[in-house]
């Protein structure tokens, strides 16, 4: 059984690293092609996919590769009644550990451009539309995990949400963040990928709407999801059912 304290640190460096995948390849996209946001959105949603997709590859034997308080608390909600998934213990361990590093994989990635460590982004992301766009990439993300999960495909998941967030930048108005650590994390940079923090509370609000909707379509979809929540992300070792 990996030990608790292993799988937070795994936690803690997997979603610091996307964080530095996201906003490190936003940056370059805005030094590479300063007059055209579109290549700069695929050159970002680009390096998002491969990168999340190795990021799960290499830490999912530890942790499960959340990455993603929304991913961690519907993980913990969902196997409650099952003895599967997280633990109230491991909820309260995996979360702030996913904000921390996803506030310094965005320092470092502000380092390695030769940025300021912190510049607190300016980018206003707060419209209706948007927040629409964070509940249908939230909810398709829970229903695309909990569902590989369940029908026994885990083993695709770093493909499959590799693929799914980076066509998320594209057919969302929000460009998928859904993720609230990512949120925070995003704000710590004035850059292409950066929100501003005034913007962070609705999005992270739509998130978790999106996430409850991704239960209401999981219980429609797959009622026994619950059951597979240990092979979420990917199959790993957990606490067991007697810690809840």
């Amino acid at each position: 059984m990996t030990p608790l304290w292993r799988r937070v640190v795994a936690e803690g460096l997997g979603t610091g690293l996307l964080v530095t995948v996201v906003v490190g390849s936003g940056i370059a996209a805005a030094k590479l092609s300063p007059d055209d946001v579109g290549l700069q959105l695929l050159e970002n949603s680009f390096a998002t996919t491969l990168g999340l997709a190795v990021l799960i590859l290499m830490i999912g034997p530890v942790s499960g590769a959340h990455f993603n308080p929304v991913v961690s608390a519907v993980d913990w909600w969902l196997g409650r009644g099952t003895g599967s998934g997280l633990s109230a213990r491991d909820l309260a361990a995996y979360v702030p550990v996913q904000i921390s590093g996803a506030i310094l994989g965005a320092v470092l990635a502000n380092l390695m451009y030769d940025e300021a460590a912190v510049s607190w982004s300016t980018t206003e992301r707060a419209a209706g539309h948007l927040w629409l766009g964070e509940v249908v990439a939230t909810a398709g993300l829970i229903v695309l995990i909990f569902a590989l999960a369940d029908s026994g495909r885990a083993a695709l998941a770093p493909a499959a949400v590799g693929a799914y967030i980076g066509a998320a930048y594209w057919f969302t108005s929000s460009t998928s963040f859904a993720n609230p650590a990512v949120t925070i994390g995003r704000a710590f940079s004035d850059t292409f990928a950066g929100i501003a923090p005034a913007s962070i509370p609705g999005f992270v609000i739509a998130q978790f709407v999106g996430a409850a909707v991704g239960m209401g379509l999981l219980a429609l979809l797959y009622p026994r999801a619950a059951q597979a929540a240990d092979a979420v992300v990917i199959p790993h070792e957990v606490t067991t059912g007697a810690s809840k």
